[in-house]
């Protein structure tokens, strides 16, 4: 008798939808497949980033094939494998059921997603406002999360997304809190690069903030820095800031 595939799928615990996140957040690129107009599935390499809540964004052209198939059928499946050494299927990945919506340019949310998708890819700068391209976000319908051999998931949007409530909170700070902490807090980036994440040391930069940690880069070189737990708000934001910056003076004296 076949094994009935659910029987593989392992409980879902606070490690592994960290680990998830963290695929998820830290990820540059992944592939994107949509459905093509001849019926076939169709594969592409895309640059990505992070809504403040954790849904995923892209930014292609309308000249693309995938744009294309996105306005036929907006659903998608959305891989992202970083790899390493080694065996390429001994890492984790994770495969996203996704939804695409196009945003748009004029609102609120259009210059939010605009900014935090430039500092995870800023050299998009070049293209991102030419008018044949443009922005969508990937809503999280489901997930399958391989951890390597023998760990199988089934994360739901939930433990893929920042609380709903907590990332409303810091949406609206979280720029001004970025550009504080690079013009006053350089310092504190770079402990907690070089003393809390083992990186070389350099001028490492913040270039998001969310309420379940902070994205860091040098050059190419990105980082995140998880946060111990959610933040609710700007004052909750000031203090884990604060505590992690301790713990990182404290390991570098």
């Amino acid at each position: 008798m076949a094994k009935d595939p659910k029987d593989v799928i392992q409980p879902m615990d606070e490690a592994v939808r960290a680990e998830a996140r963290g695929l998820l957040r830290g990820a540059r690129s992944a592939a994107l497949a949509t459905l093509g107009l001849d019926g076939h599935p169709s594969a592409s390499l895309v640059g990505l980033a992070t809504d403040i809540d954790g849904t995923p964004v892209i930014l292609i052209s309308g000249l693309s094939a995938h744009t294309g198939n996105l306005s036929a059928d907006p659903r998608a499946s959305l891989l992202i494998s970083p790899g390493g050494k080694g065996d390429p299927l001994a890492h984790a990945r994770i495969t996203l059921k996704v939804r695409a919506r196009r945003i748009e340019r004029g609102t609120q949310e259009g210059a939010r997603i605009r900014r935090r998708y430039l500092a995870r890819q800023p050299k998009s700068a070049l293209y991102a406002d030419f008018p044949d391209f443009s922005f969508f976000a990937l809503t999280i319908e489901g997930a399958s999360l391989n951890g390597g051999f023998a760990r199988a998931f089934a994360p739901t949007p939930a433990d893929l997304l920042s609380e709903p409530a907590h990332a409303a909170a810091l949406a609206e700070v979280e720029e001004g809190a970025v550009e504080h902490m690079n013009a006053d807090h350089s310092d504190a980036i770079g402990l907690y690069a070089t003393q809390l994440l083992a990186a070389k040391p350099g001028d490492w930069r913040a270039i998001g903030l969310d309420p379940d940690g902070l994205d860091m880069a040098l050059g190419s070189a990105s980082l995140r820095l998880p946060f111990p737990a959610s933040v609710d708000g700007p004052g909750a934001l000031r203090r884990v800031l604060a505590e992690l910056a301790g713990q990182a003076r404290a390991k570098a004296a």
